[in-house]
């Protein structure tokens, strides 16, 4: 499965280590920026590249993963894409929710209040759950894609 992850300043150290997770446990992580660390960088061209390139991406498994400091920022950035359901996660719960009820294509990470160690069990806990499938779910993303056409 293929990995787009992309993270701000706040989040490039993060990024860091979740890509080495991600490549130790299997992935295939794409890193798509910051590839340095700049203190002048901004979330939205981060989200938007991982929201591109998920998009463009044509195996159905890909996902991407977006950090911030607070995560709200770069999910934000994402969700502007038709087809991108990004979901901030704060713990392993969430992180299953996102995954079995809403089909979430993206996780949003916040660095400024998860350890590492958090977030590697949220990842792993978003990669690791299937989407349900039940019909109320899949037509409740029907409706999120029809909104705003």
């Amino acid at each position: 499965m293929k990995i787009y992850i992309g993270a701000d300043h706040n989040g490039f150290a993060f990024k860091q280590d979740l890509a080495a997770l991600l490549k130790h446990s299997g992935f295939d992580a794409v890193d798509d920026g910051n590839k340095k660390l700049d203190p002048a960088d901004d979330y939205p061209q981060f989200g938007g590249r991982v929201a591109m390139a998920l998009l463009a991406d044509k195996d159905p498994d890909s996902r991407g993963i977006l950090i911030c400091g607070s995560g709200q920022g770069i999910c934000i950035a994402a969700n502007r894409f038709k087809g991108i359901r990004a979901s901030l996660c704060w713990n392993v719960e969430e992180a299953h929710a996102s995954r079995n009820d809403d089909d979430c294509n993206v996780l949003g990470l916040p660095a400024r209040y998860l350890s590492v160690k958090q977030a590697e069990a949220i990842t792993l806990a978003w990669l690791h759950t299937p989407f349900a499938g039940a019909s109320r779910f899949k037509r409740r993303i029907s409706e999120l894609d029809e909104l705003g056409t």
